[in-house]
């Protein structure tokens, strides 16, 4: 076996060992659920080669066919790499890893992860909707690196194995590749993180863009009669341009935080410099996936997130004008939201523009990802948050965070975009 496939069992072989909180279920697909297990998944329609379904097989066919595929895979020198994940967290950190570990190379790649603790629904699930993901050019116009990939289920599903392959680089994307590996270097952690540190102090802390966090290095303050204990922000980072590497170390983080008790861990904020710098769209497509395979799994029930850019627009997000998991309120609805604030004068005197200076609340000097544990989310947001937000033309939305929002949007209209801007590009120059 190369060096590169002792390499990747390696990784699988760490990344697993890491989580402690059992949240996935071998025996049933309905509880694969991070930290909760009360609501079903729905997992879509199995995609059907034949009129002939695995699913239906008795058991010693199914495992004898397995077996039989997985020597015709050894026989044709594709690496079978064990894991034995047997929670969402754990699958999609090995699973994004191998990913991204094969992607790397320039020349075409197999690889087989085989999944015993993992139900083989999970692993239909995952590669069908990687199946459509390919299908969107919305979002693979931004993601051209996924283009290589292909990820099957052995055998349409007689086990629990995922076959990925990548097709060989064109000069072309060689080229590329080759560029992205030359900025990753140039991306300094330390500095980075002391520019998101400002950014957090300036914007989150001294304008109270979270009323709950009181310190840079501190979240979760106030919550302590609500249940919540506060505990320290832990900063991570990465200089990947990559998208399937973003998604391994983002998954590694979701592994750190339910391996850490609250105290111990609180949030993570996830600097990633190298993903859609000056390239917004980029940066939309990259953290929609992110959010994309959390939801698959439901893991949105335990971790909420927070997308950052250094040109952060809410107008530029999917959908435009409806709720986007991670982001701002659509645009729109901010006149909405300050009607129902207790704001109806603001509401009709303030422009456009001015209205879209709380974009200003998620521009931080890179792309970043706060983590986010939803035990948290939901203390500091109450059991009364969610309304019924009366959009006009006898449009209704479920909206929640309108005090907060009411709050930023009017402080951000009163600094003024010449100020905000003078004072991110301040956090920005930190990074040189």
């Amino acid at each position: 076996m190369s060096s590169l496939h002792n390499n990747l069992l390696l990784l699988v072989v760490a990344l697993v060992a890491t989580a402690i909180t059992s949240a996935f279920s071998p025996s049933s697909i309905s509880n694969n659920v991070i930290g909760r297990q009360q609501q079903p998944i729905i997992i879509p329609t199995p995609l059907r080669l034949s009129e002939e379904n695995p699913a239906e097989w008795p058991e010693e066919r199914r495992s004898a066919m397995f077996q039989t595929l997985l020597r015709d895979l050894q026989i044709e020198g594709v690496p079978l790499l064990g894991c034995d994940a047997n929670q969402v967290h754990t699958l999609n950190a090995a699973l994004w890893t191998t990913m991204a570990e094969l992607g790397d190379q320039d020349d075409a790649q197999r690889a087989c992860l085989i999944l015993e603790e993992i139900p083989t629904s999970a692993c239909l699930a995952f590669a069908e909707d990687f199946t459509v993901l390919k299908t969107q050019n919305r979002l693979m116009d931004h993601l051209p690196e996924l283009k290589r990939f292909s990820v099957s289920v052995l055998g349409r599903g007689v086990g629990p194995a995922l076959l990925i392959e990548t097709n060989d680089r064109t000069e072309e994307e060689k080229a590329t590749a080759a560029a992205q590996r030359a900025i990753e270097g140039t991306y300094d952690k330390e500095k980075t993180i002391a520019a998101l540190k400002s950014f957090i102090d300036r914007v989150v802390v001294n304008l109270e863009a979270c009323p709950y966090t009181k310190s840079v290095d501190i979240s979760a303050v106030g919550l302590e009669q609500r249940g919540v204990t506060p505990g320290p922000v832990g900063y991570r980072f990465s200089p990947t341009t990559d998208a399937c590497m973003t998604m391994s170390v983002f998954w590694n983080c979701i592994c750190e935080m339910m391996g850490e008790p609250d105290d111990k861990l609180s949030s993570i904020m996830l600097s990633l410099p190298g993903i859609g710098d000056k390239d917004h769209d980029r940066f939309a497509a990259v953290v929609e996936i992110v959010g994309r395979y959390l939801c698959l799994f439901r893991g949105d029930a335990s971790f909420g997130l927070v997308h950052f850019h250094p040109e952060y627009d809410r107008s530029a997000i999917n959908p435009v004008d409806a709720a986007s998991y991670g982001h701002l309120p659509p645009m729109s609805w901010l006149r909405a939201i300050l009607k129902m604030g207790g704001h109806g004068a603001e509401a009709e005197t303030l422009s456009d523009e001015e209205l879209a200076l709380s974009n200003y609340q998620r521009r931080a000097p890179h792309t970043a990802i706060n983590i986010l544990r939803m035990s948290q989310v939901n203390a500091a947001a109450g059991a009364k948050s969610i309304v019924d937000l009366d959009l006009g033309n006898g449009r209704i939305e479920k909206a929640s965070g309108i005090t907060l929002y009411t709050r930023n949007t009017l402080r951000m209209a009163s600094i003024g975009g010449e100020s905000l801007q003078s004072a991110l590009d301040t956090d920005i120059a930190m990074q040189s």
